[in-house]
Protein backbone atom coordinates (compact mmCIF):
# COMPACT_ATOMS: atom_id res chain seq x y z
CA UNK A 1 0.00 0.00 0.00
CA UNK A 2 1.33 3.41 -1.00
CA UNK A 3 1.49 6.41 1.24
CA UNK A 4 -0.92 9.00 -0.21
CA UNK A 5 -0.07 11.74 2.27
CA UNK A 6 1.46 14.70 0.43
CA UNK A 7 4.92 15.69 1.61
CA UNK A 8 5.09 18.56 4.07
CA UNK A 9 5.76 21.88 2.43
CA UNK A 10 9.09 23.40 3.33
CA UNK A 11 9.06 26.52 5.46
CA UNK A 12 10.53 28.48 2.55
CA UNK A 13 7.49 27.68 0.36
CA UNK A 14 5.11 28.78 3.13
CA UNK A 15 7.04 32.06 3.53
CA UNK A 16 6.95 32.61 -0.23
CA UNK A 17 3.15 32.19 -0.19
CA UNK A 18 2.88 34.72 2.65
CA UNK A 19 5.10 37.16 0.74
CA UNK A 20 2.94 36.96 -2.39
CA UNK A 21 0.00 39.40 -2.31
CA UNK A 22 -3.53 37.96 -2.47
CA UNK A 23 -4.66 41.21 -4.08
CA UNK A 24 -2.85 44.25 -5.44
CA UNK A 25 -4.23 47.28 -7.23
CA UNK A 26 -2.73 50.68 -8.02
CA UNK A 27 -5.31 53.45 -8.05
CA UNK A 28 -3.68 55.24 -10.94
CA UNK A 29 -5.27 58.37 -12.42
CA UNK A 30 -7.72 58.10 -15.29
CA UNK A 31 -6.60 58.74 -18.86
CA UNK A 32 -8.39 62.09 -18.74
CA UNK A 33 -6.31 63.16 -15.75
CA UNK A 34 -3.08 61.97 -17.36
CA UNK A 35 -3.97 63.77 -20.58
CA UNK A 36 -4.75 66.94 -18.65
CA UNK A 37 -1.42 66.70 -16.82
CA UNK A 38 0.43 66.28 -20.12
CA UNK A 39 -0.65 69.84 -21.01
CA UNK A 40 2.29 71.07 -18.91
CA UNK A 41 4.64 69.86 -21.67
CA UNK A 42 3.81 72.62 -24.18
CA UNK A 43 3.65 75.16 -21.35
CA UNK A 44 7.17 74.29 -20.25
CA UNK A 45 8.33 74.38 -23.89
CA UNK A 46 6.88 77.87 -24.32
CA UNK A 47 8.86 79.14 -21.33
CA UNK A 48 12.17 78.06 -22.90
CA UNK A 49 11.42 78.77 -26.58
CA UNK A 50 13.12 82.17 -26.33
CA UNK A 51 16.48 80.43 -25.75
CA UNK A 52 16.43 77.61 -28.30
CA UNK A 53 13.58 75.90 -30.16
CA UNK A 54 15.02 72.38 -30.05
CA UNK A 55 16.01 72.71 -26.40
CA UNK A 56 12.55 74.00 -25.47
CA UNK A 57 10.90 70.98 -27.16
CA UNK A 58 13.21 68.58 -25.31
CA UNK A 59 12.53 70.31 -21.97
CA UNK A 60 8.78 70.31 -22.61
CA UNK A 61 8.83 66.61 -23.50
CA UNK A 62 10.87 65.76 -20.37
CA UNK A 63 8.59 67.81 -18.11
CA UNK A 64 5.49 66.12 -19.54
CA UNK A 65 6.97 62.65 -19.02
CA UNK A 66 8.04 63.50 -15.45
CA UNK A 67 4.62 64.85 -14.48
CA UNK A 68 2.73 61.85 -15.89
CA UNK A 69 5.21 59.38 -14.37
CA UNK A 70 4.99 61.16 -11.02
CA UNK A 71 1.21 60.93 -11.05
CA UNK A 72 1.30 57.20 -11.80
CA UNK A 73 4.10 56.33 -9.37
CA UNK A 74 2.58 58.50 -6.63
CA UNK A 75 -0.79 56.74 -6.83
CA UNK A 76 -1.82 54.75 -3.77
CA UNK A 77 -1.63 50.96 -3.83
CA UNK A 78 -4.22 48.66 -2.25
CA UNK A 79 -2.79 45.32 -1.22
CA UNK A 80 -3.79 42.29 0.83
CA UNK A 81 -0.66 40.35 1.79
CA UNK A 82 -0.64 37.64 4.42
CA UNK A 83 -3.00 38.90 7.12
CA UNK A 84 -2.56 42.59 6.45
CA UNK A 85 -4.53 45.08 4.37
CA UNK A 86 -2.55 48.04 3.04
CA UNK A 87 -4.29 51.01 1.48
CA UNK A 88 -1.83 53.72 0.57
CA UNK A 89 0.38 54.28 3.62
CA UNK A 90 -2.20 52.93 6.07
CA UNK A 91 -2.29 49.28 7.10
CA UNK A 92 -4.35 47.08 9.41
CA UNK A 93 -4.50 43.41 10.35
CA UNK A 94 -7.55 41.81 8.70
CA UNK A 95 -8.49 40.20 12.03
CA UNK A 96 -9.48 43.70 13.19
CA UNK A 97 -11.92 44.12 10.29
CA UNK A 98 -15.47 42.87 9.98
CA UNK A 99 -17.22 41.47 6.91
CA UNK A 100 -16.25 43.50 3.81
CA UNK A 101 -19.06 44.95 1.70
CA UNK A 102 -18.34 45.47 -2.01
CA UNK A 103 -20.46 48.20 -3.59
CA UNK A 104 -20.92 49.30 -7.20
CA UNK A 105 -23.25 51.62 -9.08
CA UNK A 106 -25.72 53.71 -7.07
CA UNK A 107 -24.81 51.96 -3.81
CA UNK A 108 -21.15 52.95 -4.25
CA UNK A 109 -22.14 56.51 -5.16
CA UNK A 110 -24.19 56.74 -1.96
CA UNK A 111 -21.36 55.24 0.12
CA UNK A 112 -18.98 57.91 -1.23
CA UNK A 113 -21.53 60.67 -0.63
CA UNK A 114 -24.30 60.85 1.94
CA UNK A 115 -23.51 57.40 3.38
CA UNK A 116 -19.85 58.19 4.08
CA UNK A 117 -18.98 57.46 7.71
CA UNK A 118 -17.49 60.60 9.26
CA UNK A 119 -15.56 58.54 11.83
CA UNK A 120 -14.13 56.24 9.17
CA UNK A 121 -10.84 56.11 7.30
CA UNK A 122 -11.18 56.82 3.58
CA UNK A 123 -9.12 56.20 0.46
CA UNK A 124 -11.41 57.46 -2.28
CA UNK A 125 -10.25 58.21 -5.82
CA UNK A 126 -12.25 60.03 -8.44
CA UNK A 127 -12.88 58.02 -11.58
CA UNK A 128 -12.88 54.71 -9.67
CA UNK A 129 -16.50 53.54 -9.49
CA UNK A 130 -16.33 50.68 -6.96
CA UNK A 131 -16.10 50.93 -3.18
CA UNK A 132 -15.35 48.42 -0.43
CA UNK A 133 -16.54 49.24 3.09
CA UNK A 134 -14.83 47.32 5.90
CA UNK A 135 -16.11 47.74 9.48
CA UNK A 136 -13.30 48.26 12.00
CA UNK A 137 -14.09 45.99 14.96
CA UNK A 138 -11.05 46.94 17.05
CA UNK A 139 -12.49 48.43 20.28
CA UNK A 140 -9.31 50.49 20.83
CA UNK A 141 -9.40 52.10 17.37
CA UNK A 142 -11.29 55.41 17.07
CA UNK A 143 -11.89 54.65 13.38
CA UNK A 144 -15.23 52.92 12.80
CA UNK A 145 -14.72 51.71 9.22
CA UNK A 146 -12.43 51.72 6.20
CA UNK A 147 -13.86 52.92 2.88
CA UNK A 148 -11.61 52.12 -0.07
CA UNK A 149 -12.07 52.78 -3.78
CA UNK A 150 -11.40 49.80 -6.03
CA UNK A 151 -11.88 49.01 -9.71
CA UNK A 152 -12.65 45.41 -8.68
CA UNK A 153 -14.40 45.67 -5.30
CA UNK A 154 -15.61 42.06 -5.36
CA UNK A 155 -12.04 40.77 -5.73
CA UNK A 156 -10.76 43.01 -2.93
CA UNK A 157 -13.57 41.88 -0.61
CA UNK A 158 -12.86 38.22 -1.48
CA UNK A 159 -9.13 38.68 -0.78
CA UNK A 160 -9.88 40.20 2.65
CA UNK A 161 -12.27 37.32 3.44
CA UNK A 162 -9.64 34.80 2.36
CA UNK A 163 -6.99 36.46 4.53
CA UNK A 164 -9.39 36.48 7.48
CA UNK A 165 -10.04 32.72 7.19
CA UNK A 166 -6.36 31.90 6.61
CA UNK A 167 -5.44 32.91 10.17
Amino acid sequence: MQNTTPPARPAEARRADAARPLYRERLSPSLWMLGSAAVVAPMAALVFVQFDGALSLAIGFAVGILVVAGMILGSPVIEVRGTELRAGRAHIDVALLGEPVALTGDEARAARGTGLDSRGWHLIRGGVAGIVVLPDIDPDDPVSSWTISSRTPDRLAAAVRHAQTAR
